[in-house]
């Protein structure tokens, strides 16, 4: 019922920030949802599987170009698709 096709399956590398290379306008489309050590996170702006690490907001703290300032945590990373029921 629930097959995996090859439009489920997720990137190593993801991104939220459109000048990134790592930026999938398509994917991210679909509801990404992250899962890192099992608990659901909201402010993620990238992530690798591979290596198992997230990148998430920091507050409201931005550097000097406006952006937002991220830090890197480690641990199990699993991407899922949010229901939209």
């Amino acid at each position: 019922m629930n097959e995996k096709t090859e439009t489920d399956a997720f990137p190593d590398r993801l991104s939220t920030n459109p000048s990134s290379p790592y930026y999938n306008e398509e994917l991210l489309s679909r509801d990404v949802g992250i899962r890192f050590k099992g608990a659901e996170k909201t402010n993620v702006e990238e992530y690798c599987i591979s290596e198992g690490w997230i990148r998430v907001t920091a507050g409201n703290a931005k550097d000097r170009f406006g952006n937002p300032l991220t830090i890197k945590v480690h641990g199990p990373v699993e991407p899922y698709f949010r229901d939209k029921a």
